[in-house]
């Protein structure tokens, strides 16, 4: 009896790691969607489908100022209409997208007149990141930074 005590005790201890990082995942927030506010939401819808090659999806407003797009099996890319003005934006914040292949996704962009580049912008060659992901990037028309990488996390 005193050694299944001690033992049920130990598989406790044992579990109570496990059983926290559970409690914890259930709670912990995951990206549901990114909006980004444009001023010209058909140039930017445009854009978002035929050279992010992001598939539209309903959305619920049917207002004319929305469009929703799929970025991921349960993420979405909102564009929301309204913006008074293109700003300049800092590349720091900018939108990250992987590709399996990035010289195909550059071909992509190359036959559009897209234009990329690595973080400085003074070439076309992608960005080496220190762990051999590949990176580049680019703005939208509302002059959002996009990266488009290699990264398979």
């Amino acid at each position: 009896m005193k050694k299944a005590f001690f033992t049920c005790i130990f598989l406790l201890f044992a579990l109570l790691p496990f059983l926290k990082n559970t409690a914890t995942a259930q709670i912990s927030p995951t990206v549901d969607h990114i909006t980004v506010y444009v001023v010209d939401l058909q140039k930017s819808t445009d854009f978002y489908k035929n050279v992010m090659l992001l598939k539209e999806i309903p959305e619920p407003f049917h207002d004319g100022r929305h469009v929703w797009l799929r970025i991921g099996p349960h993420t979405q890319l909102h564009i929301v209409k309204g913006a008074k003005e293109i700003i300049k934006r800092d590349i720091n914040i900018h939108l990250a997208f992987n590709v399996p292949v990035l010289e195909e996704f550059t071909a992509h962009l190359d036959q559009l007149k897209v234009k990329y580049g690595n973080w400085a912008g003074n070439s076309k060659s992608p960005e080496l990141r220190p762990d051999g992901v590949k990176q580049i990037y680019f703005q939208d028309p509302d002059n959002n930074w996009i990266e488009v990488n290699t990264d398979k996390f």
